[in-house]
């Protein structure tokens, strides 16, 4: 059975990624990654490469509790960003998500690196994780999928301080969890 107290800024940590809770002062080097608009192409908001935009995100990940600051394992550079939020005792749930890296660590290693300890950690404490993904996040939609992940919903959704935009939720659930990442 799960634990009760949900630990959602833990340290964790693999040959690939390391993740340390968000800090405030993390903010210039988190925005000097996410300056590019190319990150935001697929995101419902593609205007937070605008640092007044990016405030706002930043302003949110701070206040969710549950933002951690990624970086390179091997080279100890930040390279991203992502967050636990939504957690909900009553239906034994998480949410993970609000991730993104900088464009230099696409393609395939980090991403499902991060998320991998993100969804083991989580499911020490829960039966369910969701994922909330703008319709039109192609390449954060396959991420999801390759890690086992199901779309069961969609609904618009409202990020910090921005307009409600149309997500896909997705889940995995914890023993579906820990059968494929037994094999």
């Amino acid at each position: 059975m799960p634990q009760v107290n949900f630990d959602k800024q833990p340290v964790l940590q693999n040959d690939i990624v390391k993740a340390f809770p968000l800090q405030a002062n993390d903010f210039e080097i988190l925005y000097s990654l996410a300056a590019d608009p190319l990150v935001w192409e697929q995101h419902p908001n593609k205007n937070r490469y605008k640092r007044e935009v990016f405030e706002v995100f930043f302003k949110g990940a701070l206040e969710s509790g549950g933002a951690l600051m990624v970086y390179d394992a091997k080279k100890g550079r930040p390279i991203g960003t992502s967050r636990f939020y939504d957690y909900d005792p009553n239906t034994n749930t998480v949410a993970i998500g609000y991730t993104f890296f900088d464009r230099a660590h696409w393609g395939g290693l980090y991403n499902p690196a991060l998320k991998k300890l993100m969804l083991s950690h989580a499911f020490q404490f829960v039966d369910r994780v969701e994922f909330h993904i703008g319709a039109g996040n192609i390449r954060s939609q396959k991420a999801i999928e390759k890690l086992g992940a199901k779309k069961i919903d969609q609904k618009e959704v409202s990020y910090y301080g921005e307009d409600e935009k149309l997500n896909f939720i997705y889940c995995i659930e914890r023993a579906a969890w820990e059968h494929t990442s037994s094999h």
